[in-house]
């Protein structure tokens, strides 16, 4: 197999497909959700509502939406554990999400399963995974089963770029490649894994070009403009799915947050903080809104103000919501067909 030269997409030069303007406001309405949902949850969290650990997913918002525009509702879906961002953004209730955070048996997971483990068999979300880069070999067998039995469906496999320094990473996308399997690998570049810089980690600093090493296409875009990353999926998918293999996408991003909740952030300053909220990912679809006379000032103020209502209906189901009973411990092990 010759070796593919991935092409550097540059921000500017990202294909652009139009959106209509209900498509558009429902980007928003879902990325906006995104950031509420996940505030409340820190909130939460701080209060001791919420046990565990719990990886916020403010900043990237677009990269999950915008993914998600693109994918159909046939097509599989598997994350690493900043997950929650994902599962909203492929349309879970909220209250059920919520309510898995808080370990409630009202949860999208029974209440098994919490941050890092959200799932959704209906519509084909198969789970947050918490070790880095270990799923990237189970998306490979997810799109070797589509294949196998002809399903016109693709694996989107989203990951860390410290997930791809793991041999998961190489041995999942070599055999992808050598098979020509569905699958989509989508890099969320966020600059740190946990507290380390990526050019300290990884020898090759550019993660797109580590699709060479595979002889499949690499493109590196903006993971926070919400179109860039529609259109890049869809075309990858639109690949993928008739035959071309495994896509690797590198989507440049930020998370404004600490890499957990008890992260003291040492590793970067306040100043580089700020300087990338002004790339703010959800405030830059809402200037586009009104800029490209998609959506009113009006409109957009009245779907934040649902979006908090929502939210703060998902914190009161969430608490109101009993817990697991013990005899569910051992149901949801194995599933039959």
């Amino acid at each position: 197999m010759a070796l593919t030269s991935p092409a550097r997409v540059s921000f500017e030069d990202a294909a652009r497909i139009n959106a209509a303007a209900g498509e558009a406001l429902d980007w928003f309405r879902k990325m906006w959700l995104i950031r509420r949902f996940e505030e409340r949850a820190g909130e939460a969290y701080g209060q001791g509502k919420i046990g565990g650990f719990l990886h916020l997913y403010i900043g990237e918002e677009a990269v999950a939406v915008g993914a998600m525009a693109a994918l159909r509702p046939e097509d599989d879906v598997i994350t690493h554990y900043r997950d929650h961002g994902y599962v909203l953004a492929r349309g879970a209730d909220p209250k059920r999400v919520m309510a898995e955070l808080y370990g409630k048996a009202t949860g999208l997971s029974k209440g098994k399963g919490g941050s890092m483990h959200m799932a959704d068999v209906k519509r084909h979300l198969w789970g947050g995974y918490a070790i880095v880069g270990g799923h990237i070999p189970v998306a490979a067998g997810l799109a070797l089963a589509n294949q196998y039995r002809n399903l016109p469906q693709v694996v989107a496999c989203f990951f860390g770029e410290g997930a791809t320094n793991t041999g998961a990473f190489f041995a999942g996308l070599n055999l992808a490649a050598v098979w020509k399997l569905p699958l989509i690998a989508i890099v969320e570049n966020n600059h740190y894994g946990m507290g380390t810089a990526v050019e300290r980690a990884s020898a090759v600093g550019d993660v797109y070009r580590k699709a060479s090493a595979f002889g499949i296409p690499g493109e590196r875009i903006d993971g926070n403009d919400v179109l860039a990353v529609r259109d890049a999926v869809l075309r990858m998918a639109d690949r993928s799915r008739t035959g071309g293999g495994p896509q690797l996408i590198e989507a440049m991003t930020y998370r404004f947050r600490g890499h957990s909740m008890g992260d003291p952030q040492r590793y970067r300053t306040r100043e580089e903080v700020e300087e990338a909220k002004s790339r703010d990912p959800v405030a830059r679809w809402r200037r586009t809104l009104q800029e490209d006379d998609l959506a009113s000032e009006d409109e957009l103020r009245k779907i934040e103000d649902e979006v908090e209502a929502e939210v703060e209906d998902a914190v009161r189901f969430a608490e109101n919501s009993p817990a697991p009973d013990p005899s569910e411990l051992c149901n949801d092990v194995l599933v039959r067909e």
